[in-house]
């Protein structure tokens, strides 16, 4: 699977694929009340995704080796969810995240922008860019979350766009006795071809 990050202005923009592989924890700051998006009104995330060595050794997963690559966490908004259920990758990952940190948890922010997932791709559209493209690209992402746990994956389900959210876990590379491989990113500023993230 390619991951790519292009912005581009008023048009749709494949954003940083970040896939986060076994998720050792879904640890809610906040839960809203209903499904619906909560844009408008709520704190503001001030830290950024946290990267560091890890010492894990390889495991086995529904027939996949994951290959960790580092610790990783991360709080963020929810901007997206996305539910999969046929594609390869939802035998790991079943549920896609689209999260946004620092300015792009900010409701004020957000509200400028239209988002979606599809195919695994997290895009943007504006017609007017509330701040620098690059901003949008290192402060928001799209993560393939692989969770640990049947009640982590319920979590992960259940949670409602425009929550706050805090995810550990690690970050792995992926491989299949076929040849299958998935790759994760070691950070969060590449862009184009492997993209990636995968907790």
């Amino acid at each position: 699977m390619e991951c790519r990050k292009f912005g581009a202005l008023l048009s749709y923009s494949p954003i940083k694929i970040l896939s986060l592989a076994l998720l050792g924890g879904a640890a809610l700051l906040w839960y809203g009340l209903t499904p619906s998006v909560h844009f408008t009104t709520g704190r503001v995330v001030t830290s950024i995704p946290v990267q560091e060595p890890t010492s894990a050794k390889p495991f086995v997963k529904n027939g996949y080796t994951l290959v960790p690559v580092a610790e990783f966490s991360v709080s963020a908004r929810l901007l997206s969810k996305s539910i999969y259920r046929f594609d390869r990758q939802s035998e790991l990952a079943p549920v896609d995240y689209a999260l946004g940190w620092l300015s792009m948890s900010m409701p004020n922010i957000i509200k400028e922008f239209d988002i979606s997932q599809s195919g695994r791709f997290y895009t943007w559209y504006t017609d007017d860019f509330p701040l620098p493209r690059d901003a949008v690209e290192t402060q928001s992402a799209n993560m393939h979350l692989i969770p640990a746990t049947d009640e982590i994956e319920r979590q992960l389900r259940a949670l409602p766009e425009g929550s706050l959210v805090r995810l550990t876990g690690l970050l792995v590379d992926i491989e299949a006795p076929d040849g299958f491989f998935w790759p994760t990113s070691r950070t969060r500023a590449d862009t184009g071809d492997g993209a990636c993230e995968v907790i």
